[in-house]
């Protein structure tokens, strides 16, 4: 399959929506954290705009959309799984340790003994236990999509069977919301679905091209993501206001939609991709990393220096993970894994069969079964 160049645009706004969650935490946070204050009184001249840096997570959803379908896209189950493991455990594992040494050296965090083993599973969420980092969540929403598009995977990934899952995924939740159904809001995390599914659909679009069906999932999805977030407005992150939270997820559809239709693609400069690089270590370590830091520095350091310290040290240790964890982490567990698959792969003398045409896999054209045709070559980004 014909490779492209690196969507850069993608890793620029990666690397935007975790600076707005490092600030939202360290400048526009209203409950405890790192500081002895929270943070938002610490630094009252910027938490009026910070305090919205929540919403980087809805921008990380939607780009999860876009690179989770587009990264599982002529891939099996076991392939998808192998490629999601490899991206996300290394920098995960390296981030619970260090919330055990915080916690077994400074006494501060979360990273007791008897968290540290469950969330070194990623599986914390679903055995009700205590995250040793409070951004854990996220992942335990991510591992929800991860599962439906293995699912999807297994089934085939096509034109025609993206459709159905993201109308049968995008109703499935409202209708499990409407029956107050806890299995199936738990399966469909309906709070966040939207999300995934404006992705997968805008991906579909910077893939096959524009049509009005494509344009109806992200409108509709936008609608829903509106609605929930200005529930969340309400009822979690209380005295947001709720116009400016529908500007900015408006803002978010607005510049993936750019990015669906190649309005950003002069973005090219190499370094994005360092910055692309750096967004999920960072996202990882820079909460525990400052418990400890400002706890040293602070207030021996005025609060602008320290927060300049903590955000620079956050970005250093990200950079470090990705060099020395992720890339030799991934390495290695991607030949491993892939070995241990081997025994799942077909015969020799069943590639044969299908390779001469004896056997018909499922396909067809638009709506009817095979592929439109490719607007672009895949963007083969690493994700």
């Amino acid at each position: 399959m014909t490779r492209r160049e690196r969507l850069r645009e993608l890793d620029l706004l990666r690397f935007t929506a975790a600076m707005a969650v490092v600030l939202y935490h360290f400048t526009g946070f209203g409950g405890a954290g790192a500081w002895p204050s929270p943070s938002q009184e610490v630094f009252p001249e910027i938490a009026p705009v910070t305090r919205f840096g929540y919403l980087g997570v809805d921008l990380f959803f939607v780009i999860s959309g876009f690179v989770i379908l587009m990264s599982a896209w002529g891939r099996g189950p076991g392939e998808f799984g192998i490629s999601r493991l490899v991206r996300l455990m290394p920098a995960y594992w390296v981030s619970v340790l260090l919330g055990a040494a915080v916690y077994a050296v400074f006494r501060m965090g979360h990273g007791v003994p008897g968290l540290v083993v469950p969330n070194l599973t990623m599986l914390q969420g679903g055995l009700g236990l205590r995250n040793v980092d409070a951004v854990y969540w996220t992942l335990w929403v991510e591992l929800h999509f991860y599962v439906l598009a293995a699912v999807l995977a297994g089934v085939g990934i096509t034109y025609r069977s993206c459709l159905i899952f993201m109308a049968a995924w995008l109703l499935g939740g409202v209708f499990a919301d409407e029956a107050d159904n806890k299995l199936l809001q738990v399966m469909l995390v309906p709070t966040w679905s939207c999300y995934f599914i404006a992705g997968m659909a805008l991906y579909m679009i910077h893939r096959f091209g524009p049509t009005l069906l494509l344009w109806g999932y992200v409108a509709a999805s936008y609608l829903v993501a509106l609605r929930w977030g200005s529930w969340r407005a309400e009822h979690v992150f209380r005295g947001a206001d709720e116009t400016v939270v529908s500007a900015v997820i408006t803002g978010i559809f607005a510049v993936m939609i750019l990015v669906a239709t190649g309005r950003l693609s002069r973005l090219r400069w190499r370094g994005l991709t360092v910055l692309g690089a750096l967004t999920y270590p960072l996202y990882l370590v820079h909460s525990q990393l400052a418990l400890p830091l400002l706890d040293a520095v602070y207030p021996g350091l005025n609060r602008w220096t320290a927060l300049a310290v903590v955000v620079g040290t956050s970005l250093l240790a990200a950079y470090a993970v990705h060099r020395l964890v992720e890339r030799p982490g991934a390495k290695w567990m991607r030949a491993r894994l892939t070995a241990s698959l081997a025994p799942m792969r077909p015969s020799e003398e069943t590639s044969t069969f299908v390779a001469r045409g004896d056997w018909r896999g499922r396909g067809g054209s638009g709506l009817g079964g095979g592929e439109p045709r490719d607007r672009a070559p895949v963007d083969a980004a690493r994700t």
